[in-house]
């Protein structure tokens, strides 16, 4: 098992070794050497200034291949990374900006949110400003829509994930469903915030456990490649992008970032397409499982998909394809552009 994995390892796949491999990492201690991943055709890379969190950040864009030779206006679909992942990591890493191009009609957005997830926090310390939500619905959205050629209207924008990043997109879509037209999640961490208010009212310590010297340091490892890609002066490390304040104070703050519960604030006539999917070796299948019971229960339309898989890049290279598919179809619909 361990002689498969190559020792040439891309940026997204040594985050996702570092997160979810111990076992493995405690079993092999041959020196990884980090490649940068090449940057794709159409991809460019960002640098806006944040008011919502009071830092220069970046975003990588993938544009249609005749974007700079037309007048055309192009629907745009926000892809959010996952837990101590960064921007560059769907477009460079995860295949997302080649299906982009494939589709070649379809803006495709690949923001940063760093360890945050991707929600506005109770408070902020040490001098942070860590309204992350906001960066996106506010800083990000509104130069891409002031800047480039988009359909700037809720019939041409969704907004999908992978894992934290399942979770933004079906937050984020749900506390604003007059902006997206379609959510998605792939492996989605739907019960984060779920999961918060049961340990905040249980009064559990949520606050960092003991780290693990040898995995610390594997991750410093990293952290030395990889902040060199990311690039964001004072954000690059995980130290950095890992929000130093309190992201829940009570349990009404957590619940009103919660899926499973802000899915009924929103009028029938208001609700976003909804697509998840998930690998049925990852744990978090049945997160998916009990979203989707609940929109049938309640008779909410949506398309769900769980194939063979764990919660790694080789199940997030197969499942983008499908889910970009989708959502790219429900937004050129609903703007008239289909029979």
């Amino acid at each position: 098992m361990i002689k498969q994995v190559h020792r040439l390892l891309s940026v997204a796949a040594l985050s996702f070794v570092l997160l979810l491999s111990n076992k493995l990492i405690a079993q092999d201690v041959t020196p990884l050497v980090p490649v940068a991943a090449p940057i794709p055709a159409g991809l460019e890379t960002v640098e806006i200034f944040s008011p919502a969190v009071d830092r220069r950040m970046k975003f990588d864009i993938v544009l249609p291949a005749n974007y700079y030779q037309s007048d055309e206006r192009y629907p745009v679909l926000y892809l959010l990374h996952g837990y101590m992942q960064n921007y560059t990591v769907w477009g460079r890493n995860l295949a997302a900006a080649f299906y982009a191009r494939n589709l070649n009609d379809l803006i495709l957005v690949l923001p940063d949110g760093g360890n945050s997830w991707f929600i506005n926090y109770a408070s902020s310390a040490e001098g942070q400003k860590d309204n992350w939500e906001d960066h996106i619905i506010e800083d990000v959205i509104a130069h891409v829509d002031a800047n480039y050629r988009t359909e700037a209207r809720r019939e041409g924008r969704a907004i999908a994930g992978l894992s934290m990043g399942g979770f933004g997109a079906f937050s984020m879509g749900l506390r604003h469903p007059d902006m997206f037209v379609s959510i998605g999640s792939t492996s989605g961490a739907l019960g984060h915030a779920r999961t918060a208010a049961a340990a905040i009212r249980a009064g559990v310590d949520r606050g960092p456990g003991a780290r693990d010297e040898e995995r610390q340091a594997r991750i410093d490892e990293a952290d030395a490649f990889i902040s060199k890609i990311i690039d964001i002066p004072g954000f690059s490390t995980q130290d950095d992008r890992t929000p130093k304040g309190i992201d829940f104070e009570t349990p009404e703050q957590a619940e009103a970032y919660d899926p499973f519960t802000i899915i009924y604030n929103v009028p029938r006539s208001q609700m976003p397409h909804i697509y998840m999917d998930a690998g049925t070796e990852d744990g978090l299948v049945n997160e998916a499982r009990e979203l989707a019971q609940l929109l049938m229960l309640n008779n909410v339309p949506f398309d769900y998909m769980q194939s063979q898989g764990r919660h790694n890049s080789e199940y997030w290279r197969r499942s983008i394809g499908h889910m970009m598919t989708i959502q790219h179809e429900v937004m050129q619909r609903a703007l008239g552009n289909r029979p």
